[in-house]
């Protein structure tokens, strides 16, 4: 989940990497009387604020005003803005960039720095880029901090500053479950101090029961999305009409593609997980059937997740919906015989194998539309 720039910023300042003094605007009357230059920032989860007219800049009273009445309440984008970021404005004496990520063919938390800051960090050629994976046994040492200080060729001060931040970023990557914590730019003042102009924080949606303080409902979500999500489940809406069920994340997208190659159009993605409940596999269907597909595919290889278990809970759905659609089961893995004989029994068609689940559901929901 990405958190907006504010969140990233307060949990910047609460593990000591120093960012602007600023305040949320959520309505005009938040907006503070004026005293020395600002920023009016959008609170979007998108990159490039700036070229798209999400970032003005006052140096009076008026033009903060004004730029808060322009940008409160507009779309960039298409993201409706309904926050602001003023903070102060920073003297740029330079620009650089820090990240600690997920490096997940590593499996490991990984440093990028460069002395190249304020830009997309892939547009940079290799070897401007400090990059060092962490030993996530070990943890972070100074002396990776050293080494990013004197790659980059910091001065003695600001080496000082930089290794303090890089040692924080990294207590906050693990702290906060991260994928991607990130300061770009990370300025240098006209004073010579460093200073997060920007936070980029990304934690692991699979860590969020234990981060209650984040409510934030991520606005690139349906609101089909934001329900299954409270309900636990992991769901996607797309814009084809064969809706899927699938458990195991690997197996789900096994299945789109399978359809896809067989000029199917998925209709979403569901992964109903390891789970041996009637309840859950009722829920999924609720969630599939909101979706409106033409025809829907159950793709299950049981191990916790038992065949029989995911029959029934087919067929009770079918009747509590009373569902239309067709519904096309490939059932394999654990009391496979009596879940595809429980769906039979009540004129569900059910196969053993992937593929020739796949191609009737293909023709049933073509001839459907």
């Amino acid at each position: 989940m990405n958190l907006y720039e504010y969140l990233g910023k307060d949990i910047f300042r609460q593990n000591g990497i120093p960012v602007p003094d600023g305040y949320l605007v959520e309505k005009p009357e938040d907006v503070r009387k004026y005293i020395k230059p600002v920023v009016v920032k959008s609170q979007i989860l998108l990159g490039g604020r700036g070229k798209s007219g999400g970032i003005k800049f006052a140096r009076s009273d008026d033009e903060l005003k004004n730029g808060v009445r322009e940008l409160l309440g507009s779309e960039i984008r298409g993201l409706k803005v309904t926050k602001l970021l003023v903070e102060d404005m920073i003297d740029i004496k330079k620009e650089m960039y820090v990240s600690i990520s997920l490096n997940r063919t590593e499996r490991k938390p990984m440093l990028m720095a460069t002395t190249e800051g304020g830009v997309e960090i892939e547009s940079l050629p290799h070897e401007k880029i400090f990059l060092r994976l962490i030993d996530p046994l070990m943890g972070y040492s100074d002396y990776i901090g050293r080494e990013a200080s004197s790659f980059m060729n910091l001065s003695p001060e600001i080496s000082s500053q930089f290794r303090s931040i890089v040692s924080n970023l990294y207590k906050i990557f693990v702290k906060y479950d991260c994928e991607l914590a990130e300061i770009n730019p990370l300025v240098v003042t006209g004073s010579g101090s460093l200073i997060a102009a920007d936070a980029k924080v990304v934690i692991d949606s699979d860590s969020l029961f234990r981060h209650k303080e984040f409510n934030v409902v991520d606005p690139e979500k349906t609101k089909l999305e934001l329900e299954a999500q409270s309900k636990g489940y992991s769901f996607v809406e797309m814009d084809g009409h064969i809706g899927v069920i699938a458990n195991g994340a690997g197996l789900t997208m096994a299945t789109l593609d399978a359809l896809t190659l067989h000029k199917g159009k998925p209709r979403n993605f569901l992964d109903l997980g390891g789970t041996d409940s009637v309840d859950i596999v009722v829920t999924a269907f609720d969630l599939v059937l909101k979706a409106n597909p033409k025809a829907i595919l159950v793709n299950i290889f049981g191990g916790v997740t038992k065949c029989d278990t995911v029959a029934n809970g087919i067929v009770e759905a079918k009747k509590k919906f009373n569902i239309k659609q067709h519904i096309v089961v490939r059932l394999s893995g654990i009391h496979e015989v009596e879940g595809r004989q429980i769906l039979k029994d009540n004129g569900i068609d059910a196969f053993s194998d992937m593929m020739s689940a796949i191609e009737t559901v293909v023709k049933l929901g073509s001839g459907s539309q």
